[in-house]
This record gives C-alpha cells, sequence and structure tokens, in this order.
C-alpha cells in the first residue's frame, strides 16, 4: 500500500507541477511578480528565495500553487490585473494549457511502446515441454515471421497455415530478442495434448508504431478520450449514470494502483487525470482558473469597466471556502475507502 501511495503522490505532484509552471513561466514572461512558487499546501518544510520569488516544498502533497501579486487588485505594482486582458488570459490559462500539453505528451509516449492489437508482431508467451515447437527450439519472447515463407502478422493466419500443414514438415521463420533471425523445422501435430494446440506454442500479437506516427495517434486518442468523458458528464447530469466523485487522495490511490499493472497504464491514466485537470480548472466556477477568466471576459463585454477587486476577491474567496469544503468532503470518502482495504480498480 505504501509504495502504491508514494506512486501515485510522485504521478500527481507531476501533472500539478505542470499546471503551476505554465502560470509560473507565463507570469515571468509577461512580468507579473510571483511572490511563491509552492509546491504542496502549507505548512511549509522547505524555502529558499531566489531573485523575488520564494520557492516553498509544503507539508500537504496534494497540490501546488503560485501567489501571483494583485491577482484582483490592478494598483500594485507588478500586478496581474494591472496587465493586459491578453496578458491576463495567458498567464491565467497557461495552467490548463500546460496539462493539455502534457497529456497530449503522454498519450503520445504510449504509443513507444508495443501495445495489444489484432495485427503486428507475432510474439512466444509460453512454450510446451515435449512439444514440436521445443523440440524445434523456440523459445518464449521469440518472434514468428514466417511459415513456409508465408509472412504472418495475425492469429487466424498463423492458426490456418498451421491447420493447413498438420502432419507435415513446416519451415518458420523465427527472430530472437537479440534480432537474430534462423529458420526451424516441425511438424504439426493432428492430435495434440489438450490446450497445447498442434505446435504447442502461446502468443501475443503487439504493433510497433514508427515515431512520426506517434504525436498523431496520441492527438486521436487524447480527443477520443475527451468526447468520452464529456458523454459520461451528459450521462451524470441527466442520470442516466451514477453520479460518483474521487478527490485528490482518491486519485493517489487509483494511479498507485493502475501502475502496477504496467507502464503503459500508467502513462495512460495519468494522461489521462492531467487532461481532465486541464479542462476542469477552465470551468467558470470562483476560484478555479476559469473564474478567473469569466472576470476577465466580463471586463471586455463591459468595454474594459472592472468589477472592483473587492467583489471580485470576495467572489473567489467564497468560491475557495465551497471548494474546500467539497474537498474535505471528498477527502475524508477517499479516506475511509483506502482505510476499509476497497479498491479504485474492479
Amino acid at each position: 500500500m505504501a509504495i502504491t501511495l508514494l506512486i501515485g503522490i510522485i504521478v500527481l505532484s507531476v501533472i500539478i507541477m505542470a499546471h503551476e509552471l505554465g502560470h509560473f513561466i507565463t507570469a515571468k514572461v509577461v512580468g507579473v511578480r510571483v511572490e511563491e512558487f509552492g509546491l504542496g499546501f502549507p505548512p511549509r518544510l522547505l524555502s529558499f528565495k531566489w531573485g523575488e520569488t520564494r520557492y516553498s516544498l509544503n507539508a500537504i502533497p496534494f497540490g501546488g500553487f503560485n501567489k501571483l501579486t494583485g491577482e484582483e487588485d490592478p494598483n500594485l505594482p507588478g500586478s496581474l490585473a494591472g496587465k493586459s486582458k491578453r496578458a491576463r488570459l495567458l498567464v491565467i490559462s497557461a495552467g490548463s494549457l500546460m496539462n493539455l500539453l502534457l497529456a497530449l505528451i503522454l498519450f503520445s509516449a504510449g504509443y513507444l511502446f508495443p501495445r495489444s492489437a489484432t495485427f503486428g508482431q507475432i510474439s512466444v508467451v509460453e512454450v510446451a515441454p515435449g512439444s514440436p515447437a521445443a523440440i524445434a527450439g523456440i523459445a518464449t519472447e521469440d518472434i514468428i515471421l514466417s511459415i513456409n515463407s508465408q509472412p504472418v502478422d495475425n492469429a487466424s493466419e498463423l492458426n490456418q497455415y498451421i491447420k493447413d500443414n498438420l502432419g507435415k514438415e513446416t519451415t518458420l521463420l523465427i527472430q530472437h530478442p537479440d534480432s537474430t533471425s534462423r529458420s526451424v523445422q516441425l511438424v504439426p501435430r493432428l492430435e495434440p495434448p489438450k490446450d497445447e494446440g498442434a505446435i504447442g506454442i502461446a502468443i501475443k500479437i503487439t504493433k510497433r508504431y514508427p515515431l512520426w506516427q506517434i504525436i498523431p495517434l496520441g492527438a486521436t486518442e487524447m480527443v477520443g478520450t475527451v468526447i468520452m468523458w464529456v458523454g459520461g458528464l451528459v450521462s451524470a447530469f441527466t442520470g442516466k449514470a451514477p453520479v460518483s466523485f474521487i478527490g485528490t487522495v482518491g486519485l493517489v490511490q487509483l494511479t498507485g494502483e493502475v501502475a502496477g499493472t504496467g507502464i503503459l497504464a500508467l502513462l495512460r491514466i495519468a494522461a489521462l487525470i492531467s487532461l481532465i485537470l486541464g479542462i476542469m480548472n477552465l470551468f467558470p466556477l470562483p476560484a478555479l482558473d476559469g473564474g478567473r477568466l469569466a472576470f476577465v471576459f466580463l471586463e471586455w463585454v463591459r468595454r474594459g469597466k472592472r468589477i472592483s477587486p473587492k467583489t471580485e476577491g470576495l467572489v473567489h474567496l467564497i468560491g475557495f471556502i465551497l471548494l474546500m469544503l467539497f474537498f474535505l468532503a471528498i477527502t475524508y470518502q477517499d479516506i475511509i475507502r483506502i482505510i476499509s482495504g476497497k479498491s479504485l480498480i474492479p
């Protein structure tokens, strides 16, 4: 459990760091004073000051923040509110944009690894002792390239070629893990032992993608994920699907549990979390980035007339309090689930 939670905390910290770096970098670029850049929430554990900014590591690991000068008050030197609408839009939206970029990178990185497929590379994952394959020297991790000079890239072809050659000497071209290849001869059995098959192997089919395809494939998967997620939200709000929430602690648990199933699953869950975090932060709710963007758009609609800093600050404060209350309720639910030993993976 400890390792599961540690992996979850590390992955979630990276996702949050990407979000906060988006705000931090763009704030520095447009001349907004960053008073503090923190990973986690206070109380502070460690901190140091470099230039005008204090950098801190905080005790509560489920979050991060940038403390920008004058987020609502344009009269303070180096304030965010004192910048142009374009600059404010950039700084406020940059966190979500970084999360979306990170999601694209993670979705794309998944295509660097072999993936299960219907057509692709046929790898041997098990060889039955004493079977024709074992006698011929075929071993696990070998790749079957062809049968009787006929290339094979799917299970149907493989099974058909073997069936056509039952009781006959058959030549298989095999590639070993060290990339060397050799031809082997064997005779598929007419009456093999139960669950062994004619030549005595179990296989898996994977596909590798060239580097130039991974970003388009990652983008396609990302768009498809957004469509599915939006569909799920619609179903939840229309009562067609049950509504359930998991908080930051739950995300840590889920990420750690998924990590145990392999690197590809970990990349996909991290990409999904980053994607959802990026989108949800743009919702026009007080205390979220989208709530601050709403005030900038409202200023544009009012032809440059601002809402007073006091009013805007109060709206965000109320939103923050409500958000924290919701966060605490969900966190309590997450902690009870962990203590009871329940998993988030069905």
